[in-house]
């Protein structure tokens, strides 16, 4: 009887701090690009939503504040530094600055504008505060305010992106001239001399647009391949014209130590195929060595969430956690870290609460990304290397992209397209587009691939003249290799 009573005092009580919790139909801890769509659809239904947000300085997400909308800002009006200042430095450093100023207005007003859109719908409340798990669908929440509230639902999404990864490397931390992606686009100074760590998409994003405002660009990668996920013609075109730029690369470098000097920066570093050692100086340091999922204070495992090996969000094909009330958005279940797959997120989402539960992550494929160096690289389906390791008979179209009458007009004429073709089908297996305007380009090859149309298709098709996308013509009618 004793043991009853406890087990009655037990309930009791489980259902009196439940009932101290706030209920809500759902909780969205993250505003980034899926969530904060997703919380608008939910209130349209008249859900009642609570948005968690730890920073006002991240209303919106990533893509808006530290990630695509600020660089690709930076990434034009670097492009525009020749034209406007002709290699005179004093005018480089102004326009740098400038440049700096005009990317902080329009991120500023972006994130006002998302967090109104959220705010201000009465079916949505947006708590500024760090949420972590309690049950398996109830989040305690620390507000910035001091204060805290607790909240359940039986809908819970978690969409709180990734952070850099700041590498092992002795003095980095204690460094003054060290940056991330992030922190380095607040700098209002143009450092004549960059040291770039990590040579990947955003290495390489950044190393150009640094360049094209007048830096002097080291990248420092411990690779012995540069790019090695792209065919090594594309790579190879890419580091030329990067060089061309003025960007030096420095393969088989591993960085050992970071240490401030007289108003620079000195990095030691070891050449992992020569065996040599050697050092640089610089006036600032970008780490670019990638990005992991942000999951550290959320407390998962009271949740029951499970994590992979890096520490990412295991979710089955509808975004479904291991617990069957939580859902994860975007780069917090690893994967492609685009601000358009997080909205193709919620689309599979928005379809497995209302839908046939038709949409899943495996039918999304494939899709297109494009790295923004000047002029950008573009990608789409299978390379070359690859289709051949599956055994594939393929055909191999090249075009340079100085035979595009559209490329001379707006004076950049370097890069390549190419395109990987199935011989037996005549179906597009992949395509990379290394030339000015491909970030549009590659959507028109998107969507002849996903609807299945064969080479042909877009070697006889109609487009306007003189644009890029009349490449796709002359690629198309290229003899296969």
């Amino acid at each position: 009887m004793a043991f009853l009573s406890h087990n009655a005092q037990c309930l009791e009580q489980e259902k009196e701090e439940e009932s101290k919790m706030e209920k809500v139909d759902a909780i969205i801890i993250g505003f980034g690009k899926g969530g904060k769509t997703l919380a608008v659809d939910l209130a349209k239904r008249n859900w009642k939503v609570a948005m968690i947000e730890r920073s006002d300085k991240m209303y919106g997400g990533t893509c808006i504040n530290i990630g695509c909308i600020p660089t690709k800002t930076l990434v034009h009006q670097a492009n525009e530094t020749q034209c406007l200042t002709h290699g005179d430095k004093a005018a480089e450093k102004r326009h740098y600055t400038q440049a700096i100023d005009r990317k902080n207005v329009l991120t500023a007003m972006l994130r006002n504008k998302n967090y109104h859109n959220l705010a201000d719908n009465p079916n949505i409340t947006v708590h500024d505060g760090e949420a972590s798990f309690i049950s398996g669908n109830a989040v305690s929440v620390k507000l910035t305010n001091g204060d805290s509230l607790e909240l359940t639902s039986e809908h819970i999404f978690i969409n709180t992106g990734a952070r850099s990864i700041i590498p092992a490397i002795d003095g980095v931390t204690d460094s003054k001239r060290v940056y991330t992606s992030t922190t380095i686009m607040q700098v209002e100074q143009l450092p004549k001399r960059l040291a770039v760590i990590g040579g990947g998409y955003i290495g390489l994003e950044f190393a150009s647009m640094y360049a094209g405002f007048g830096s002097q660009v080291t990248v420092l990668d411990n690779h012995a391949d540069f790019i090695p996920k792209e065919d090594r013609d594309v790579a190879a075109t890419v580091k030329a014209v990067l060089e061309k730029k003025g960007v030096e690369f420095r393969m088989n470098a591993k960085t050992e130590t970071v240490r401030d000097v007289d108003g620079a920066v000195k990095l030691s570093c070891h050449d992992t195929d020569g065996g040599y050692s050697f050092e640089i100086e610089a006036d600032a340091v970008l780490l670019a060595t990638g990005r992991r999922p942000e999951t550290a204070a959320l407390n998962l495992g009271a949740a029951g969430i499970e994590t992979d090996s890096r520490g990412a969000i295991v979710v089955d094909s509808h975004l479904k956690t291991t617990n069957p009330h939580v859902w994860a958005v975007g780069d917090v279940k690893g994967g492609p870290q685009f601000t358009y797959i997080s909205l193709d997120d919620y689309r599979i989402i928005r379809d497995d609460l209302f839908g046939d539960h038709h949409r899943n992550t495996e039918d999304r494929a494939p899709f297109a990304y494009s790295v923004f160096i000047d002029p950008p690289l573009s990608r789409i389906g299978l390379g070359e290397d690859d289709a051949k390791k599956q055994g594939i008979d393929v055909g191999v179209v090249r075009l340079p992209a100085a035979s595009v009458p559209r490329a001379h007009t707006l004076e950049q004429t370097d890069g390549l397209l190419k395109a990987v073709i199935d011989k037996k089908t005549g179906k597009i297996l992949g395509a990379t587009l290394f030339c000015v305007d491909s970030s549009e380009v590659i959507n028109v090859m998107a969507m002849a691939m996903k609807t299945g149309q064969p080479y042909t298709f877009l070697r006889d098709f109609i487009f306007t003249h003189p644009s890029m996308s009349e490449a796709l013509n002359d690629l198309m009618s290229q003899p296969m290799a």
